[in-house]
């Protein structure tokens, strides 16, 4: 038995014994996704509803295990969420007024944490088991781990048999660590959802805009999961993103993808966060080709913008005939967040060659709704800016904004909008003296 294993069984503890380091009125937060410590969340749950907790906020960018602290009947003003993405297990409650949002791009969160949050208790987080020099991986993220690590006062860990180890700058030391607790759980699965015939056209518009040696950024969605599938007779591809996805891995198991024409991390798959099948879950396991980053490094601009012929594809809500995008919003709704959005656009925005994609359907309802609208609907937040936005895509066309006149994107705009509704968006258009 080595020091560090004799460190790890010293520090070894139950998940109820582990919550006992949380106080009252705490600060908790932890990494996105994958990574929230299920163990730890349901003990620190339990000593709220026994009366033992009061004041414990929990921060986390994406909740996609539906945690103890979003039941907010039972644990208001005692175990509380604070998103900072609204969606997966949240948006509900979100949307109801049970719990709060920070605003922000994706790639400020690391320095929120530094410079803006006043503290951090407690950081606690699911990760793989330790490895022969003390260390655990957060496997599945890397956005926000070094900056809540190095910020938090307490280091609590919960122990899954079953996350993977992922290299790269994610990883936690057990002399770190204040407490840990073992578990065997199963990893949440997003599945592959079936494509579409319009997932599959718009996918193929972006596909023939992509040359080879390109890298690339892939948002999530049935769009962008076309794109990578479509992508798969490219040669010598490169991977920088924010989430990786299945349809990346099935590009690297095929040779689409070497990452042998990046000017940085050569050779190296490079993504911030993951989530999806087993499959991928077994691919990334101790494998070199992988690394997991800070989000602040992944989403940079000006680091995206190094790499020449950068792709990057997203998804919206809809798109307003001044070019205005709204990906977060149904009116005062929210739906989403801005997420890695805008640090993408600005980065292939940058990269010489690069192109930015932000791809939907041009209707909703079956058909019925128009999502290219005269102006955003009224409350709806804008995500990225006319002046920012490259390439809109629909399933009726593609079109390069960069450039243009004001009428003459306007024009284009109405183009991607399904036959039905462009007579009365040129109208608007003309009223607004949009189109002269």
């Amino acid at each position: 038995m080595n020091k560090f294993q004799e460190m790890y069984l010293a520090k070894k503890m139950s998940p109820a014994e582990v919550a006992k380091f949380v106080k009252s009125g705490d600060i908790c937060a932890c990494p996105t996704g994958l990574e929230e410590p299920t163990a730890i969340c349901e003990a620190v749950a339990q000593r709220a509803k026994n009366g033992e907790l009061t004041g414990v906020i929990h921060h986390q960018t994406l909740s996609v295990k539906g945690g103890p602290f979003l039941n907010h009947e039972e644990l208001k003003g005692k175990y509380d969420y604070v998103s900072w993405f609204t969606g997966g297990a949240g948006r509900k409650g979100i949307q109801e007024g049970h719990y709060t949002y920070i605003p922000n791009n994706y790639s400020t969160i690391p320095g929120y944490w530094r410079d803006v949050q006043p503290r951090l208790d407690v950081f606690y987080a699911e990760v793989s088991p330790m490895d022969q020099h003390g260390y655990f991986s957060c496997a599945m993220a890397g956005a926000e781990v070094v900056a809540m690590r190095d910020k938090a006062k307490i280091i609590l860990l919960d122990v899954n048999d079953k996350m993977p180890r992922a290299l790269g700058n994610n990883q936690i030391h057990i002399s770190q660590v204040t407490a840990l607790c073992e578990s065997s759980r199963p990893l949440s699965i997003l599945p592959n959802a079936p494509l579409t015939d319009v997932d599959r056209k718009i996918g193929q518009m972006i596909a023939d805009e992509v040359p080879n040696g390109a890298t690339l950024q892939l948002g999530i969605g049935g769009i962008p999961n076309a794109v990578g599938v479509l992508l798969k007779d490219k040669t010598d591809l490169g991977i920088h993103t924010e989430m990786l996805t299945d349809s990346m891995v099935d590009l690297i198991e095929c040779g689409a993808v070497t990452n042998m024409k990046k000017p940085i991390n050569v050779g190296k798959t490079v993504a911030t966060l993951a989530w999806g099948t087993q499959k991928m879950y077994d691919f990334m396991n101790d494998n070199p080709a992988f690394e997991m980053h800070p989000v602040d490094y992944t989403n940079n601009p000006y680091i995206i913008g190094q790499h020449d012929n950068f792709v990057s594809v997203n998804a919206c809500i809809e798109i307003d005939l001044f070019g205005q995008v709204c990906a977060e919003s149904l009116g005062t709704k929210h739906y989403s967040g801005s997420g890695g959005q805008v640090d993408f656009v600005r980065g292939a925005n940058l990269s010489k060659g690069g192109k930015g994609f932000i791809a939907m359907t041009s209707t909703t309802k079956g058909g019925t709704i128009s999502k290219i609208k005269p102006t955003l609907t009224p409350g709806s937040i804008v995500t990225t800016t006319k002046n920012e936005v490259d390439f809109l895509v629909t399933e009726n066309n593609i079109v390069r904004l960069k450039g243009q006149t004001a009428s003459d994107r306007a024009k284009m705009i109405i183009s991607l909008a399904a036959p039905e509704f462009r007579e009365e968006l040129e109208f608007e258009a003309k009223k607004m003296n949009l189109i002269i």
